[in-house]
């Protein structure tokens, strides 16, 4: 995940519910529950709990997640992170420990040509 500081930012003590659309980075720490659609990057922090369909540029996955999730970019889950759903990426890291359940679709690169 790029080092790119969060524009909005749900505390470790709030509870978010509905949909939350954004083109800057997002980061959750609190627990949230709905839709979040964003042109930029989401992080779930730690203490981050999330039960919602995302759709997102790139996603950094070190607290809890359930849903449908889909990242035009990078999905990583970290060591610390538990994710269960249905996961679309172009590109998918998983740290040791990290836990992922459910079903994932890697998108297609354009396809390489054999040389005969």
């Amino acid at each position: 995940m790029p080092s790119n500081k969060a524009d909005t930012v749900i505390g470790k003590n709030t509870i978010f519910n509905g949909t939350l659309s954004s083109k800057e980075v997002i980061h959750i720490e609190g627990e949230t529950e709905g839709n979040i659609t964003n042109q930029s990057d989401v992080v779930v922090g730690e203490s981050g709990k999330v039960k919602a369909d995302l759709k997102a540029k790139n996603v950094t996955i070190a607290g809890y997640y359930e849903g449908t999730l889909e990242a035009s970019g990078k999905l990583e889950i970290k060591m610390t992170g538990q994710a269960r759903g249905t996961f679309k990426a172009n590109t998918l890291v998983t740290e040791e420990g990290a836990v992922l359940s459910g079903n994932t679709e890697m998108k297609a690169k354009q396809q390489v040509k054999e040389v005969s």
